[in-house]
Protein backbone atom coordinates (compact mmCIF):
# COMPACT_ATOMS: atom_id res chain seq x y z
CA UNK A 1 0.00 0.00 0.00
CA UNK A 2 1.40 3.35 -1.06
CA UNK A 3 -0.33 6.56 -0.08
CA UNK A 4 0.96 9.45 -2.15
CA UNK A 5 1.21 13.09 -1.17
CA UNK A 6 -1.57 15.10 -2.80
CA UNK A 7 -0.48 18.30 -4.49
CA UNK A 8 -2.13 21.47 -3.22
CA UNK A 9 -3.54 24.43 -5.12
CA UNK A 10 -0.64 26.70 -6.04
CA UNK A 11 1.54 23.84 -7.28
CA UNK A 12 2.07 24.53 -11.01
CA UNK A 13 1.82 20.81 -11.82
CA UNK A 14 -1.93 21.03 -11.13
CA UNK A 15 -2.31 23.53 -13.98
CA UNK A 16 -0.85 21.35 -16.74
CA UNK A 17 -2.81 19.52 -19.41
CA UNK A 18 -2.21 15.80 -18.80
CA UNK A 19 -0.89 13.45 -21.46
CA UNK A 20 -2.98 10.58 -22.87
CA UNK A 21 -2.30 7.06 -21.62
CA UNK A 22 -0.77 5.12 -24.53
CA UNK A 23 0.12 1.78 -22.90
CA UNK A 24 -2.56 -0.31 -21.23
CA UNK A 25 -2.48 -3.43 -19.05
CA UNK A 26 1.06 -2.84 -17.79
CA UNK A 27 2.36 -3.61 -14.31
CA UNK A 28 3.24 0.06 -13.85
CA UNK A 29 -0.29 1.19 -14.74
CA UNK A 30 -1.94 -1.36 -12.44
CA UNK A 31 0.38 -0.33 -9.59
CA UNK A 32 -0.43 3.35 -10.16
CA UNK A 33 -4.17 2.61 -10.07
CA UNK A 34 -3.81 0.59 -6.85
CA UNK A 35 -1.76 3.38 -5.25
CA UNK A 36 -4.34 5.96 -6.32
CA UNK A 37 -7.17 3.97 -4.70
CA UNK A 38 -5.08 3.58 -1.53
CA UNK A 39 -4.43 7.33 -1.52
CA UNK A 40 -8.07 8.23 -2.19
CA UNK A 41 -9.33 5.93 0.59
CA UNK A 42 -6.73 7.20 3.08
CA UNK A 43 -8.11 10.74 2.79
CA UNK A 44 -11.82 9.96 2.26
CA UNK A 45 -11.79 11.19 -1.33
CA UNK A 46 -14.70 10.79 -3.72
CA UNK A 47 -12.21 10.66 -6.58
CA UNK A 48 -8.61 11.34 -7.51
CA UNK A 49 -6.86 12.38 -10.70
CA UNK A 50 -3.30 11.33 -11.52
CA UNK A 51 -2.11 14.97 -11.76
CA UNK A 52 -3.06 15.41 -8.09
CA UNK A 53 -0.21 13.08 -7.16
CA UNK A 54 2.16 14.57 -9.73
CA UNK A 55 1.57 11.99 -12.48
CA UNK A 56 1.05 13.68 -15.84
CA UNK A 57 -1.45 11.18 -17.30
CA UNK A 58 -5.12 11.30 -18.30
CA UNK A 59 -6.19 8.93 -15.54
CA UNK A 60 -8.91 9.43 -12.95
CA UNK A 61 -10.44 7.15 -10.37
CA UNK A 62 -13.68 7.71 -8.50
CA UNK A 63 -16.39 5.96 -6.58
CA UNK A 64 -16.66 3.48 -3.77
CA UNK A 65 -18.90 0.73 -2.45
CA UNK A 66 -19.07 2.51 0.93
CA UNK A 67 -20.51 5.85 2.05
CA UNK A 68 -18.04 8.72 2.00
CA UNK A 69 -17.88 10.68 5.28
CA UNK A 70 -17.04 13.85 3.32
CA UNK A 71 -20.29 13.48 1.34
CA UNK A 72 -22.53 11.42 3.68
CA UNK A 73 -25.82 12.23 1.94
CA UNK A 74 -24.65 11.53 -1.60
CA UNK A 75 -25.53 8.36 -3.50
CA UNK A 76 -22.86 5.74 -4.10
CA UNK A 77 -20.91 5.97 -7.34
CA UNK A 78 -19.47 2.68 -8.64
CA UNK A 79 -15.69 2.37 -8.30
CA UNK A 80 -14.27 3.32 -11.68
CA UNK A 81 -10.88 3.71 -13.34
CA UNK A 82 -11.14 5.96 -16.40
CA UNK A 83 -8.31 6.70 -18.81
CA UNK A 84 -8.31 9.23 -21.65
CA UNK A 85 -11.83 10.43 -20.81
CA UNK A 86 -14.11 12.42 -23.06
CA UNK A 87 -17.14 14.13 -21.52
CA UNK A 88 -20.16 15.08 -23.61
CA UNK A 89 -22.93 17.12 -21.98
CA UNK A 90 -26.43 15.82 -22.70
CA UNK A 91 -28.45 19.00 -22.81
CA UNK A 92 -27.86 22.50 -21.48
CA UNK A 93 -29.20 21.94 -17.96
CA UNK A 94 -26.79 22.61 -15.12
CA UNK A 95 -26.95 21.94 -11.39
CA UNK A 96 -25.11 23.91 -8.75
CA UNK A 97 -23.90 22.02 -5.71
CA UNK A 98 -21.16 22.05 -3.10
CA UNK A 99 -17.76 20.63 -3.96
CA UNK A 100 -14.52 20.19 -2.12
CA UNK A 101 -11.18 18.95 -3.36
CA UNK A 102 -8.25 17.12 -1.85
CA UNK A 103 -5.98 19.66 -3.57
CA UNK A 104 -7.92 22.57 -2.03
CA UNK A 105 -8.10 21.42 1.59
CA UNK A 106 -10.53 22.91 4.06
CA UNK A 107 -12.65 24.79 1.52
CA UNK A 108 -15.93 24.16 -0.29
CA UNK A 109 -17.77 26.06 -2.98
CA UNK A 110 -20.95 25.85 -5.03
CA UNK A 111 -19.99 24.80 -8.54
CA UNK A 112 -22.16 24.60 -11.66
CA UNK A 113 -21.87 21.34 -13.61
CA UNK A 114 -23.81 19.77 -16.44
CA UNK A 115 -26.70 17.79 -15.00
CA UNK A 116 -26.40 14.86 -17.38
CA UNK A 117 -23.35 13.66 -19.28
CA UNK A 118 -21.99 10.84 -21.33
CA UNK A 119 -18.42 9.88 -20.61
CA UNK A 120 -16.22 7.61 -22.65
CA UNK A 121 -12.68 6.40 -22.26
CA UNK A 122 -10.73 3.24 -21.48
CA UNK A 123 -10.22 1.04 -18.48
CA UNK A 124 -6.68 -0.05 -17.42
CA UNK A 125 -6.85 -3.00 -19.84
CA UNK A 126 -7.67 -0.73 -22.76
CA UNK A 127 -11.31 -1.83 -22.94
CA UNK A 128 -13.84 0.89 -23.78
CA UNK A 129 -16.03 2.57 -21.17
CA UNK A 130 -19.19 4.35 -22.28
CA UNK A 131 -21.65 5.57 -19.64
CA UNK A 132 -24.51 8.03 -19.42
CA UNK A 133 -24.92 9.45 -15.90
CA UNK A 134 -26.49 12.28 -13.97
CA UNK A 135 -26.52 13.78 -10.49
CA UNK A 136 -23.62 13.25 -8.13
CA UNK A 137 -22.01 10.67 -10.43
CA UNK A 138 -21.89 13.24 -13.25
CA UNK A 139 -20.52 15.88 -10.87
CA UNK A 140 -17.69 13.64 -9.62
CA UNK A 141 -16.64 12.68 -13.16
CA UNK A 142 -16.59 16.31 -14.31
CA UNK A 143 -14.65 17.41 -11.22
CA UNK A 144 -11.99 14.73 -11.64
CA UNK A 145 -11.67 15.25 -15.40
CA UNK A 146 -11.16 18.99 -14.83
CA UNK A 147 -7.85 18.06 -13.18
CA UNK A 148 -6.71 16.60 -16.51
CA UNK A 149 -6.98 20.02 -18.18
CA UNK A 150 -5.45 22.03 -15.35
CA UNK A 151 -8.69 23.24 -13.72
CA UNK A 152 -9.49 23.27 -10.02
CA UNK A 153 -13.08 23.72 -8.87
CA UNK A 154 -12.59 27.30 -7.51
CA UNK A 155 -11.97 28.31 -11.14
CA UNK A 156 -15.60 27.33 -11.84
CA UNK A 157 -17.22 29.03 -8.84
CA UNK A 158 -19.52 31.82 -10.05
CA UNK A 159 -20.70 33.24 -6.73
CA UNK A 160 -17.98 33.65 -4.13
CA UNK A 161 -20.56 34.23 -1.40
CA UNK A 162 -21.02 30.46 -1.81
CA UNK A 163 -17.36 29.63 -1.16
CA UNK A 164 -15.69 29.21 2.20
CA UNK A 165 -14.18 27.05 4.87
CA UNK A 166 -15.72 23.62 5.29
CA UNK A 167 -15.74 23.81 9.09
CA UNK A 168 -17.81 27.01 8.93
CA UNK A 169 -20.16 25.97 6.13
CA UNK A 170 -20.56 22.33 7.27
CA UNK A 171 -19.84 22.15 11.01
CA UNK A 172 -21.23 18.59 11.18
CA UNK A 173 -18.34 17.27 9.07
CA UNK A 174 -15.42 16.64 11.39
CA UNK A 175 -12.00 17.90 10.37
CA UNK A 176 -10.53 14.40 10.21
CA UNK A 177 -13.23 13.38 7.70
CA UNK A 178 -12.62 16.33 5.43
CA UNK A 179 -9.73 17.46 3.26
Amino acid sequence: MTVHTILKMGDPRLLRVAQPVTEFDTDALHLLVRDMFDTMRAVNGAGLAAPQIGVDLQLVIFGSNARNPRYPDRPLVPPTVLLNPVITPLGDEEDEDWEGCLSVPGLRGKVPRWSRIRYTGRDPYGDPIDRTVDGFHARVVQHECDHLVGKLYPMRVRDFTQFGFTDVLFPDISANEDD
